[in-house]
């Protein structure tokens, strides 16, 4: 009860920084015109260059709020990235049993075929034509269109790179075929499953099944989470899983946390820098998303260096910071420092009051530099 009204308050709160359109697509491969709703986020109508990975909702008439309500919220912490989502409504007509429709050998036919086609040859790309997607693509699902959204894993070349299925209702014989597709994947592909302890009983056997099969997968190019909630229903596990798996799909996008700071960072004996410049190059050809180093990360590039005695290094961290943050105190700051702590005292006070045409950031002010300045000259 206590995610149910979170979501609800996540929803009311920053919902309404974002854009939500709702049309109708006219589709061939459907023969009827089909209602979409299409979120776009706070920032698209101010920052025209930038794109966004797309976020596909089955189920849109449900899932849409509490996904959107989590993204606009971790978002807003910078803990995840913004995305574009587009919702597919599927709640009339018995839209969502016709979408969904196999034959006895669990292959899309009829409604189900149509529907496929419908999403990777009409929405896709009318979606990509008139907004600025990137190349990052995920699908997600609950039930029976958790277990549909696996039908993309089985061509060649998947028109998704992340699945979320929540409790999926599969054919026999899926759980073998995607995990024979996903072992041979080149690119990587993030996928998340999940089921729960007051779970539909029939979903969970297969679903249990086809975890044992995807864990034992050990290609790099596979990144998989499952979930078991406890205390959970079938449908109480939706406000679980929306965190959990978008937060496994965007790991690499999060800030450095002491964590990943302790056990990744402080152990490696050099290369603090280049640890951070692959990050971020990273999260751009992983997710398709470009962003500018965060200055709690050079912060802890920073740190890791001056705790590890590596100080050449911090003339490198001046160079990305030059890049990332040209006409800033930053570059400067970490020059100076340098300087500074390889005993170079009267380079390093001309380092720092080379600050006072520049523009400050974070806590780096120009009187901060010349305070530094001064400090050093009386010493």
């Amino acid at each position: 009860m206590k995610n149910k009204v979170l979501l609800l308050f996540l929803t009311i709160v920053f919902q309404s920084s974002a854009q939500t359109i709702t049309e109708e697509i006219a589709s061939k491969k459907l023969n009827q015109n089909r209602e979409i709703s299409i979120l776009t986020p706070a920032s698209y109508e101010k920052n025209k260059n930038k794109k966004y990975p797309l976020l596909v909702l089955l189920d849109g008439e449900y899932l849409l709020d509490p996904f959107s309500g989590i993204l606009s919220y971790t978002e807003y912490w910078n803990d995840l990235p913004e995305v574009i989502i587009v919702a597919i409504n599927q709640n009339g007509d018995q839209e969502r049993d016709n979408d969904t429709q196999t034959d006895e050998n669990g292959v899309p036919v009829n409604g189900g075929d149509k529907f496929y086609e419908f999403i990777a040859s009409e929405l896709i790309p009318s979606i990509e034509k008139k907004y600025r997607i990137s190349p990052f693509r995920i699908i997600a699902g609950h039930g029976l269109t958790a277990g549909f959204i696996n039908f993309f894993l089985y061509k060649d070349k998947p028109a998704f790179n992340a699945y979320i299925c929540m409790s999926p209702e599969m054919p026999e014989g899926m759980g073998d075929v995607v995990s024979d597709k996903l072992a041979q994947v080149k690119t990587p592909v993030y996928y998340y499953l999940a089921t729960a302890e007051g779970d539909v009983p029939r979903l969970q056997k297969p679903i249990k099944a086809m975890n044992e099969q995807l864990a034992a997968i050990k290609n790099p190019a596979f990144r998989y989470e499952f979930d078991d909630f406890k205390k959970c229903s079938h449908y109480s596990l939706v406000v679980h899983a929306i965190p959990e798996a978008l937060y496994h799909i965007f790991s690499s996008y999060q800030p450095i946390s002491s964590t990943e700071y302790q056990q990744k960072i402080t152990t490696l004996p050099s290369g603090y820098v280049e640890y951070l410049t692959q990050k971020y190059d990273g999260i751009e050809k992983d997710l398709g998303v470009t962003i500018p180093i965060r200055l709690n990360d050079f912060k802890a590039i920073e740190a890791a260096i001056l705790q590890n005695n590596k100080y050449e290094e911090l003339r490198d961290l001046a160079r990305v910071a030059s890049k990332s943050y040209p006409k800033t105190t930053l570059s400067d700051y970490y020059t100076a420092l340098y300087y500074e702590k390889t005993g170079d005292t009267k380079k390093a006070v001309k380092a720092y009051q080379n600050s006072f045409n520049l523009s400050a950031i974070g806590e780096y002010t120009k009187e901060f530099m010349l305070e530094r300045a001064e400090r050093l000259k009386s010493e």
